[in-house]
């Protein structure tokens, strides 16, 4: 394809990138896809080549992020499966941020898990996470599950009626380092987008505080309860346990809420160096995720596995 003249070409690219500051936007794009990609600028004009972006480098496979400096209403494209997929840059956010998969709308992410004071071993959970409804939040529990951050993580806070909350590491150096490991808040949906049992999100405590602490929305929540959840920019949902009272979630054991609400776990004395020794010796019922991995992913029926 040829542009439709070398004057023309020359005023459009000079045009994208010396447009005036004012009204640009950031744009990351984040390549949630087994294989990498690369990312073009893209106009309606069929006359008009796409422009490759990063100098040409693609997106790394799994997690590779490029951000990109542009404004609301900007198109870029990527080759996928033998199809063209877009992205639009948003209006609604100076700081947009979006997740690559070529068509798809969900990432199974497969666990499994301790159930009944842990007399029940080596059970399936399936979490589909949904990044459209939370892409920063969405993004950082895939690259933890990838890195094995849920392994042999307590399930330290079971509160029937309410929620089950976990992600601090077992390792102590790890749940260190991650405890200060923050991302920014997601871009809250107008409406909201309404929480459910067996709906997740992370546990933040205010703006910007989203580390590795996740939880799970619990059968018999109250309705005020689930309207209150996601209310705020750091508790938006990013993911689904589907009919959750059918899964080992229901029978997790609880030792009641965490001080000072009960005589659960103190997710304080977990973040100590001696932490789950902590947890052994007090809560010897508490059950635990034991391994999660990210699922296959399908494409034009080719199975991609991505671990």
């Amino acid at each position: 394809m040829m542009w439709s003249s070398p004057l023309s070409a020359f005023l459009l690219l000079i045009g994208f990138q010396f447009t005036n500051a004012k009204g640009r936007i950031a744009l990351t794009v984040r390549n949630e896809l087994p294989e990498p990609v690369l990312l073009y600028w893209d106009t309606n004009d069929i006359d008009t080549p796409r422009v490759p972006q990063n100098d040409g480098e693609p997106i790394a496979a799994k997690g590779g992020e490029l951000r990109i400096e542009t404004l609301p209403g900007h198109r870029f494209s990527y080759d996928y499966g033998g199809d063209t997929h877009y992205v639009t840059a948003s209006d609604l956010e100076e700081h947009s941020y979006q997740v690559l998969l070529a068509g798809k709308h969900e990432i199974d992410v497969h666990c499994t898990v301790t159930s009944n004071a842990r007399k029940d071993t080596n059970l399936p959970l399936v979490i589909r996470v949904i990044p459209w409804w939370s892409p920063r939040g969405a993004s950082r529990f895939l690259s933890l599950i990838r890195d094995g951050h849920y392994n042999g993580v307590a399930l330290n806070r079971v509160v029937p009626n309410f929620l089950t909350q976990f992600g601090i590491s077992p390792d102590y150096e790890v749940r260190t380092r991650m405890r200060t490991n923050r991302i920014d808040d997601d871009f809250v949906h107008n409406p909201p987008i309404s929480f459910r049992p067996g709906m997740m999100a992370f546990a933040g405590s205010g703006p910007d505080s989203r580390t590795t602490e996740v939880f799970i929305v619990a059968t018999g929540t109250t309705q005020r309860q689930l309207h209150h959840f996601g209310s705020n920019p750091w508790e938006t949902p990013f993911g689904v346990i589907d009919d959750v009272e059918n899964t080992p979630v229901q029978n997790w054991y609880s030792y009641g809420d965490m001080p000072p609400w009960g005589e659960g776990a103190d997710s304080q004395k977990i973040y100590s160096k001696d932490g789950y020794e902590y947890l052994e010796k007090y809560f010897p019922k508490m059950d635990y995720i034991e391994e999660c991995f990210v699922q296959d992913i399908v494409v034009n029926d080719e199975i991609v596995e991505e671990l």
